[in-house]
């Protein structure tokens, strides 16, 4: 494991990390302001249905232990805090509230104090069959001239709504005991500035919550991925430990195979042996070209290099194959293409991605390899792409995965260990690059970018 795939990994797990503070921070802020919301809504609700129950006027009733009290009474004297004109007025809507409850068992005269019913700011207006106001009280308002009030309240009635809001005023439209139309508008500017003081708070916090997250999960982020660095660096160190040790006991079974054709003669057996044993040196081969193909080169000792001269020389080789499988090669080189790289890493991953396409290319078919500079000359494009009449329906995801092959059998006639394209991918990493694989028109295409 190189610096830049550690740095992947532990951008990753920041970013995971991040991503999912994140949510449940936009869930809890949305489920506070949602509920203080809906309560907000709920209580302007029952104002107005209080208020347009006594008929546009303020009544209440002041309950303790020993039952219902008087209003009238020397004890709970009431002239003080309401003109005698609204509490007598409303004392039919007040027998009609009565009853009304809400799930918490009170009545809306016992939810509000009498301190409510001097501070609530709210203007009424009654309005005949031909939609004309007819009696507007305004004693509860001062912040409104007659006019204002009665262009808000015809808004209002015309929008049609039992419901609604203009500006920061709520309303509700319901008939009274006289059998006019009546609107309620309620000054609800303290409630929807609370609202957003919530919900500034909750956006400050959540913000807070999401630095003071980052900089913890970036300082303990290297810590909680070093298992894992470890875990890959013994994998790493098992495969080339593993090399080594097996290729002594592969040199002895060839060693003693010779030993007995030269005794008794090549025999089926023998053959069979050494092919085996040439089998599992190339497989040794490859675990240590894996092992150091995932080692990022210092790209300060590089030159510049003609890559365009060395694909092209990766590439010629095979065209007697291609006449030989009478299968079609065809090369088409940007000229000039220049890059800082290695050149053997280049030829290694030309000479990955034209073996594999001629292994897997249709008879009588297509190969075709194309290079040329991209972005300004910053990137480098290599396509090779073969004809493959069955890849419609293939899984092209798993196609870099180390020993993998198309065919679960892993039938190995056409030789191959199911790592080349897995070496390719590193080589491509390696670069700040990328590969990958596509499938149309019954052609398959490996697109390598490099930077």
């Amino acid at each position: 494991m190189n610096s830049r795939t550690i740095l992947k990994l532990r951008r990753k797990f920041i970013v995971v990390a991040m991503l999912t503070y994140f949510l449940v921070m936009v869930f809890m802020g949305a489920c506070i302001n949602v509920s203080n919301s809906v309560v907000s809504t709920n209580q302007i609700r029952r104002v107005l249905d209080y208020i347009l129950a006594g008929d546009g006027m303020i009544s209440y009733r002041i309950r303790d232990d020993r039952g219902d009290q008087d209003p009238a009474s020397p004890e709970h004297s009431l002239s003080s805090s309401a003109p005698d004109s609204e509490i007598s007025a409303a004392s039919s809507g007040s027998e009609a509230s009565e009853g009304e409850s809400d799930l918490s068992g009170k009545t809306i005269l016992e939810e509000f104090s009498p301190e409510f019913h001097n501070s609530a700011r709210y203007f009424t207006a009654a309005f005949n069959e031909d939609g004309e106001v007819t009696d507007l009280r305004t004693t509860h308002i001062s912040e409104l001239t007659p006019e204002e009030a009665v262009s808000l309240a015809e808004t209002a009635y015309h929008m049609n709504m039992r419901y609604g809001r203009i500006g920061y005023y709520c309303f509700k439209r319901g008939t009274i005991s006289t059998g006019q139309t009546m609107v309620v508008l309620l000054n609800c500017l303290s409630q929807i500035r609370s609202n957003a003081r919530v919900l500034t708070i909750t956006l400050f916090f959540a913000a807070a919550g999401l630095l003071i997250t980052f900089i913890l999960v970036y300082i303990f982020s290297s810590r909680v991925i070093q298992p894992e660095i470890q875990n890959i660096r013994r994998q790493k160190q098992f495969i080339t430990n593993a090399s080594h040790e097996l290729k002594t006991p592969l040199a002895v079974i060839r060693a003693n195979t010779e030993i007995v054709e030269m005794i008794n003669g090549e025999s089926e057996w023998t053959q069979s042996t050494m092919r085996q044993v040439d089998r599992l040196d190339g497989l040794v081969q490859n675990l240590v070209m894996i092992s150091r193909a995932a080692e990022r080169e210092d790209r300060s000792v590089m030159t510049k290099i003609d890559v365009s001269k060395h694909v092209e020389e990766s590439v010629n080789p095979y065209r007697s194959l291609a006449q030989q499988e009478k299968k079609e090669l065809v090369a088409e080189i940007q000229s000039g293409v220049r890059m800082i790289a290695d050149e053997s890493k280049i030829r290694q991953l030309t000479t990955l991605l034209v073996d594999n396409a001629f292994k897997y290319c249709d008879e009588g078919g297509t190969i075709r390899v194309t290079l040329e500079s991209i972005r300004k000359g910053r990137t480098v494009k290599l396509v090779v792409s073969n004809s493959y009449s069955e890849g419609a329906n293939v899984d092209y995801s798993r196609f870099f995965e180390r020993f993998y092959r198309e065919d679960e059998s892993h039938n190995v006639d056409k030789g191959g260990y199911g790592i080349g394209l897995s070496i390719a991918e590193s080589i491509c990493q390696q670069y700040s690059g990328s590969i990958n694989v596509s499938w149309r028109n019954g052609e398959i295409f490996f697109t390598c970018l490099l930077n």
